[in-house]
Protein backbone atom coordinates (compact mmCIF):
# COMPACT_ATOMS: atom_id res chain seq x y z
CA UNK A 1 0.00 0.00 0.00
CA UNK A 2 2.38 2.28 1.28
CA UNK A 3 4.58 1.43 -2.61
CA UNK A 4 1.30 2.67 -3.93
CA UNK A 5 0.76 5.65 -2.19
CA UNK A 6 4.23 6.61 -2.88
CA UNK A 7 4.06 6.08 -6.76
CA UNK A 8 0.90 8.01 -6.65
CA UNK A 9 2.13 10.88 -4.67
CA UNK A 10 5.51 10.78 -7.41
CA UNK A 11 3.17 10.96 -10.12
CA UNK A 12 0.48 13.89 -8.64
CA UNK A 13 4.11 15.94 -8.13
CA UNK A 14 5.93 15.16 -11.25
CA UNK A 15 3.00 16.25 -13.65
CA UNK A 16 0.68 18.01 -11.25
CA UNK A 17 3.77 20.56 -10.27
CA UNK A 18 4.05 21.76 -13.46
CA UNK A 19 0.47 22.25 -14.13
CA UNK A 20 -0.13 24.37 -10.63
CA UNK A 21 2.94 26.42 -11.93
CA UNK A 22 1.28 27.07 -15.08
CA UNK A 23 -1.69 28.26 -13.97
CA UNK A 24 -0.34 30.36 -10.83
CA UNK A 25 1.86 32.20 -12.92
CA UNK A 26 -0.88 32.80 -15.59
CA UNK A 27 -3.35 33.84 -12.64
CA UNK A 28 -0.30 36.38 -11.39
CA UNK A 29 -0.04 37.84 -15.17
CA UNK A 30 -3.20 37.93 -16.06
CA UNK A 31 -4.47 39.65 -12.89
CA UNK A 32 -1.57 42.57 -13.58
CA UNK A 33 -2.94 43.39 -17.27
CA UNK A 34 -6.03 45.21 -18.53
CA UNK A 35 -7.74 42.11 -20.05
CA UNK A 36 -10.27 44.41 -22.82
CA UNK A 37 -6.49 46.45 -23.77
CA UNK A 38 -5.31 42.91 -24.58
CA UNK A 39 -8.46 41.51 -25.97
CA UNK A 40 -8.17 45.13 -28.59
CA UNK A 41 -4.53 44.48 -29.57
CA UNK A 42 -5.38 41.09 -30.78
CA UNK A 43 -8.02 42.15 -32.84
CA UNK A 44 -5.25 44.93 -34.57
CA UNK A 45 -2.76 41.65 -34.80
CA UNK A 46 -2.24 40.75 -38.45
CA UNK A 47 -2.35 37.28 -38.88
CA UNK A 48 -0.74 36.60 -41.71
CA UNK A 49 2.66 37.07 -40.22
CA UNK A 50 1.58 34.29 -37.42
CA UNK A 51 0.94 32.30 -39.89
CA UNK A 52 4.28 32.48 -41.69
CA UNK A 53 5.87 31.35 -37.86
CA UNK A 54 3.64 28.52 -38.12
CA UNK A 55 5.41 27.33 -41.36
CA UNK A 56 8.50 28.16 -39.86
CA UNK A 57 7.97 26.41 -37.18
CA UNK A 58 7.29 23.47 -39.40
CA UNK A 59 10.13 23.49 -40.56
CA UNK A 60 12.40 23.44 -37.22
CA UNK A 61 10.71 20.00 -35.92
CA UNK A 62 11.58 18.14 -39.34
CA UNK A 63 15.43 19.50 -38.97
CA UNK A 64 15.41 18.33 -35.24
CA UNK A 65 14.43 15.05 -36.93
CA UNK A 66 17.11 15.21 -39.60
CA UNK A 67 19.60 16.31 -36.86
CA UNK A 68 18.31 12.90 -34.33
CA UNK A 69 18.55 10.98 -37.53
CA UNK A 70 22.21 11.07 -37.87
CA UNK A 71 22.95 10.12 -34.35
CA UNK A 72 20.46 7.15 -35.16
CA UNK A 73 22.41 6.32 -38.13
CA UNK A 74 25.48 6.27 -36.31
CA UNK A 75 24.15 3.74 -33.54
CA UNK A 76 22.96 1.58 -36.36
CA UNK A 77 18.91 2.14 -35.92
CA UNK A 78 18.46 3.21 -39.32
CA UNK A 79 14.81 5.12 -38.62
CA UNK A 80 12.79 6.37 -41.61
CA UNK A 81 12.53 10.18 -41.62
CA UNK A 82 9.09 10.43 -41.45
CA UNK A 83 8.28 8.33 -38.29
CA UNK A 84 11.00 10.63 -36.53
CA UNK A 85 9.13 13.89 -38.16
CA UNK A 86 5.76 11.83 -36.51
CA UNK A 87 7.95 11.25 -33.00
CA UNK A 88 8.98 15.21 -32.76
CA UNK A 89 5.47 16.46 -33.47
CA UNK A 90 3.89 13.63 -30.73
CA UNK A 91 6.83 14.26 -28.09
CA UNK A 92 6.09 18.29 -27.92
CA UNK A 93 2.23 17.10 -28.17
CA UNK A 94 2.35 15.27 -25.17
CA UNK A 95 4.65 17.65 -23.55
CA UNK A 96 1.67 20.11 -23.13
CA UNK A 97 -0.38 17.93 -21.27
CA UNK A 98 2.35 16.12 -19.47
CA UNK A 99 6.01 17.97 -19.44
CA UNK A 100 9.38 15.60 -20.01
CA UNK A 101 7.31 12.95 -21.07
CA UNK A 102 7.30 13.15 -24.47
CA UNK A 103 10.84 12.53 -24.65
CA UNK A 104 10.04 9.31 -22.85
CA UNK A 105 7.42 8.17 -25.46
CA UNK A 106 9.86 9.13 -28.52
CA UNK A 107 12.65 6.84 -27.37
CA UNK A 108 10.07 4.16 -27.00
CA UNK A 109 8.40 4.68 -29.91
CA UNK A 110 11.30 4.56 -32.32
CA UNK A 111 13.18 2.06 -30.10
CA UNK A 112 9.93 -0.10 -30.54
CA UNK A 113 9.38 0.50 -34.54
CA UNK A 114 13.02 0.01 -35.18
CA UNK A 115 13.49 -3.22 -32.92
CA UNK A 116 16.59 -1.28 -31.10
CA UNK A 117 17.41 -0.99 -27.18
CA UNK A 118 15.36 1.85 -25.36
CA UNK A 119 18.35 2.87 -23.31
CA UNK A 120 20.65 3.64 -26.33
CA UNK A 121 17.43 5.59 -28.18
CA UNK A 122 17.06 6.73 -25.04
CA UNK A 123 20.75 8.18 -24.97
CA UNK A 124 20.86 9.89 -28.09
CA UNK A 125 17.96 11.53 -27.27
CA UNK A 126 19.34 12.66 -23.99
CA UNK A 127 22.22 13.70 -25.88
CA UNK A 128 19.83 15.71 -28.92
CA UNK A 129 18.35 17.13 -25.14
CA UNK A 130 22.13 18.27 -24.14
CA UNK A 131 22.51 19.74 -27.21
CA UNK A 132 19.93 22.22 -27.08
CA UNK A 133 21.32 22.83 -23.44
CA UNK A 134 24.85 24.00 -24.80
CA UNK A 135 23.26 26.33 -27.36
CA UNK A 136 21.03 28.16 -24.55
CA UNK A 137 24.09 28.87 -22.91
CA UNK A 138 26.29 30.06 -25.84
CA UNK A 139 23.35 32.25 -26.76
CA UNK A 140 23.01 33.66 -23.12
CA UNK A 141 26.41 34.21 -23.61
CA UNK A 142 26.12 36.22 -26.86
CA UNK A 143 23.02 37.87 -25.20
CA UNK A 144 25.20 39.02 -22.30
CA UNK A 145 27.52 40.70 -24.56
CA UNK A 146 24.70 42.32 -26.62
CA UNK A 147 22.45 43.28 -24.10
CA UNK A 148 24.03 43.47 -20.42
CA UNK A 149 22.02 46.47 -19.49
CA UNK A 150 18.98 43.84 -19.98
CA UNK A 151 20.50 41.25 -17.45
CA UNK A 152 21.17 44.63 -15.07
CA UNK A 153 17.72 45.42 -15.23
CA UNK A 154 16.76 42.02 -14.44
CA UNK A 155 18.55 41.47 -11.48
CA UNK A 156 17.80 44.78 -10.51
CA UNK A 157 13.74 44.46 -10.86
CA UNK A 158 14.02 41.31 -9.58
CA UNK A 159 16.87 40.10 -7.26
CA UNK A 160 15.35 37.79 -5.55
CA UNK A 161 15.23 35.42 -8.62
CA UNK A 162 19.12 36.44 -9.14
CA UNK A 163 20.02 35.85 -5.83
CA UNK A 164 18.17 32.29 -6.24
CA UNK A 165 20.18 31.79 -9.09
CA UNK A 166 23.76 32.73 -8.27
CA UNK A 167 23.02 30.32 -4.67
CA UNK A 168 21.90 27.72 -6.15
CA UNK A 169 25.30 27.31 -8.87
CA UNK A 170 27.46 28.21 -5.60
CA UNK A 171 25.78 25.39 -3.46
CA UNK A 172 27.94 23.03 -2.37
CA UNK A 173 24.84 20.38 -1.99
CA UNK A 174 24.42 20.81 -6.16
CA UNK A 175 28.42 19.95 -6.46
CA UNK A 176 28.24 17.62 -3.46
CA UNK A 177 25.17 16.03 -5.52
CA UNK A 178 27.02 15.56 -8.69
CA UNK A 179 30.41 14.35 -7.28
CA UNK A 180 28.45 11.20 -5.80
CA UNK A 181 26.91 10.71 -8.96
CA UNK A 182 30.19 10.87 -11.03
CA UNK A 183 31.58 8.32 -8.00
CA UNK A 184 28.89 5.82 -8.28
CA UNK A 185 29.48 5.70 -11.88
CA UNK A 186 32.86 5.24 -11.54
CA UNK A 187 32.10 2.41 -8.57
CA UNK A 188 29.67 0.94 -11.27
CA UNK A 189 31.94 0.30 -14.10
CA UNK A 190 35.00 -0.72 -11.69
CA UNK A 191 33.29 -2.98 -9.18
CA UNK A 192 33.39 -7.11 -9.74
CA UNK A 193 30.28 -7.03 -7.86
CA UNK A 194 27.62 -10.12 -10.08
CA UNK A 195 24.63 -8.38 -8.35
CA UNK A 196 21.82 -8.75 -10.70
CA UNK A 197 20.41 -4.99 -9.53
CA UNK A 198 24.13 -4.09 -10.26
CA UNK A 199 24.64 -5.67 -13.56
CA UNK A 200 21.27 -4.57 -14.91
CA UNK A 201 22.28 -0.76 -13.69
CA UNK A 202 25.75 -1.32 -15.28
CA UNK A 203 24.09 -2.07 -19.03
CA UNK A 204 21.26 0.70 -18.47
CA UNK A 205 24.31 3.39 -18.16
CA UNK A 206 26.47 1.71 -20.57
CA UNK A 207 23.06 1.78 -23.15
CA UNK A 208 22.63 5.76 -22.16
CA UNK A 209 26.45 6.42 -22.97
CA UNK A 210 27.03 5.18 -26.04
CA UNK A 211 23.89 6.96 -27.36
CA UNK A 212 25.31 10.04 -25.86
CA UNK A 213 28.70 9.84 -26.87
CA UNK A 214 27.91 8.43 -30.62
CA UNK A 215 28.04 12.94 -30.78
CA UNK A 216 31.75 12.62 -30.73
CA UNK A 217 32.31 10.05 -33.52
CA UNK A 218 29.88 9.88 -35.65
CA UNK A 219 29.86 10.72 -39.35
CA UNK A 220 28.27 13.48 -40.47
CA UNK A 221 29.15 16.03 -37.84
CA UNK A 222 29.18 18.48 -39.94
CA UNK A 223 25.77 18.40 -41.25
CA UNK A 224 24.56 17.95 -37.48
CA UNK A 225 26.03 21.32 -36.81
CA UNK A 226 24.43 22.76 -39.90
CA UNK A 227 21.09 21.56 -38.81
CA UNK A 228 21.48 22.21 -35.22
CA UNK A 229 22.01 25.99 -36.76
CA UNK A 230 19.41 25.63 -38.62
CA UNK A 231 17.03 24.37 -36.05
CA UNK A 232 17.82 27.43 -33.77
CA UNK A 233 17.61 30.05 -36.38
CA UNK A 234 14.13 28.69 -36.94
CA UNK A 235 13.09 29.14 -33.26
CA UNK A 236 14.46 32.64 -33.40
CA UNK A 237 13.01 33.63 -36.85
CA UNK A 238 9.54 32.54 -35.40
CA UNK A 239 9.78 34.85 -32.84
CA UNK A 240 11.01 37.39 -35.11
CA UNK A 241 8.64 37.37 -37.96
CA UNK A 242 6.08 37.63 -34.96
CA UNK A 243 6.82 41.05 -34.43
CA UNK A 244 5.90 42.74 -37.74
CA UNK A 245 2.47 41.10 -36.65
CA UNK A 246 1.52 44.18 -34.30
CA UNK A 247 2.34 47.82 -34.88
CA UNK A 248 4.72 48.28 -31.50
CA UNK A 249 6.74 45.77 -32.12
CA UNK A 250 7.07 45.90 -35.50
CA UNK A 251 10.27 48.02 -35.41
CA UNK A 252 11.29 46.93 -32.32
CA UNK A 253 14.42 45.13 -34.20
CA UNK A 254 17.26 42.20 -33.75
CA UNK A 255 18.74 42.95 -30.75
CA UNK A 256 15.34 43.29 -28.52
CA UNK A 257 13.95 40.15 -30.34
CA UNK A 258 17.21 38.40 -29.81
CA UNK A 259 16.65 39.10 -25.78
CA UNK A 260 13.49 38.23 -25.81
CA UNK A 261 14.27 35.08 -27.61
CA UNK A 262 17.01 34.05 -25.18
CA UNK A 263 15.20 34.93 -22.31
CA UNK A 264 11.89 33.06 -23.12
CA UNK A 265 14.05 29.71 -24.37
CA UNK A 266 15.89 29.84 -20.61
CA UNK A 267 12.43 30.28 -19.17
CA UNK A 268 11.52 27.00 -21.13
CA UNK A 269 13.85 25.21 -18.48
CA UNK A 270 10.97 25.91 -16.11
CA UNK A 271 8.81 22.59 -15.19
CA UNK A 272 5.47 24.30 -16.80
CA UNK A 273 3.25 22.89 -19.41
CA UNK A 274 4.84 24.06 -22.80
CA UNK A 275 6.22 26.98 -21.46
CA UNK A 276 2.60 28.67 -19.91
CA UNK A 277 3.80 30.73 -17.70
CA UNK A 278 7.25 31.23 -17.87
CA UNK A 279 7.14 31.87 -21.27
CA UNK A 280 4.78 34.64 -21.55
CA UNK A 281 6.64 36.18 -18.45
CA UNK A 282 10.01 36.16 -19.91
CA UNK A 283 8.54 37.76 -23.03
CA UNK A 284 6.87 39.99 -21.57
CA UNK A 285 9.83 41.56 -19.04
CA UNK A 286 12.38 41.53 -21.92
CA UNK A 287 9.86 43.51 -24.58
CA UNK A 288 9.47 45.71 -21.53
CA UNK A 289 13.20 46.67 -21.80
CA UNK A 290 12.99 48.00 -25.22
CA UNK A 291 9.60 50.12 -23.97
CA UNK A 292 6.73 48.23 -24.82
CA UNK A 293 4.06 48.36 -22.43
CA UNK A 294 2.97 45.31 -20.45
CA UNK A 295 -0.73 45.42 -21.83
CA UNK A 296 1.01 45.39 -25.46
CA UNK A 297 2.90 42.92 -24.65
CA UNK A 298 0.91 40.63 -23.01
CA UNK A 299 -1.02 40.58 -26.29
CA UNK A 300 1.64 39.55 -28.14
CA UNK A 301 3.06 36.74 -25.91
CA UNK A 302 -0.53 35.49 -25.88
CA UNK A 303 -0.92 35.01 -29.48
CA UNK A 304 2.66 34.07 -30.08
CA UNK A 305 3.01 30.84 -27.54
CA UNK A 306 -1.36 30.41 -28.41
CA UNK A 307 -0.52 29.96 -32.06
CA UNK A 308 2.52 27.98 -31.71
CA UNK A 309 1.01 25.46 -29.21
CA UNK A 310 -2.25 25.02 -31.08
CA UNK A 311 -0.46 24.31 -33.97
CA UNK A 312 1.90 21.57 -32.14
CA UNK A 313 -1.82 20.13 -30.96
CA UNK A 314 -2.73 19.51 -34.55
CA UNK A 315 -0.01 17.81 -35.96
CA UNK A 316 0.28 16.21 -32.72
CA UNK A 317 -3.17 14.66 -33.70
CA UNK A 318 -2.09 14.40 -37.35
CA UNK A 319 1.17 12.59 -36.14
CA UNK A 320 -0.51 9.46 -34.22
CA UNK A 321 -3.15 9.10 -36.93
CA UNK A 322 -0.02 8.24 -39.50
CA UNK A 323 1.65 6.22 -36.67
CA UNK A 324 -0.97 4.28 -35.83
CA UNK A 325 -1.66 4.03 -39.93
CA UNK A 326 1.84 3.10 -40.18
CA UNK A 327 1.41 0.24 -37.84
CA UNK A 328 -1.50 -0.63 -39.56
CA UNK A 329 -0.05 -1.32 -43.08
CA UNK A 330 3.58 -2.69 -41.49
CA UNK A 331 1.34 -5.37 -40.06
CA UNK A 332 3.29 -5.75 -37.22
CA UNK A 333 6.68 -5.67 -38.81
CA UNK A 334 8.41 -2.99 -36.31
CA UNK A 335 11.77 -3.10 -38.75
CA UNK A 336 9.45 -2.89 -41.88
CA UNK A 337 10.32 0.74 -43.17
Amino acid sequence: MSKELNRVVSVSVKYGLPLVLSVGLCYYLYTRIDVSAVSAELHRCNYMWIGVTLVVALFSHIFRAMRWRIQLDALDIHAPLKPLVWSIFGTYAINLLLPRLGELWRSGYIAGRQDAPFTTVFGSMVADRLADTATVLLLALAVFFVAHGAFVDFASKYPQVYEGMVATLSSPWLWGIIAAGALLLVWLFMSNSDNRLVAKVREAVRGLWSGFAVVATMPGKGRWLMLTVALWLCYFMQLYIATFAFDFTAGIGVTATFVAFVLSSISMGIPSNGGLGPWHIAVIFALGLYGVGMNQAAAFAMIVWGSQNAFIVLLGIYSFISIALDRKNRGGDVKSI
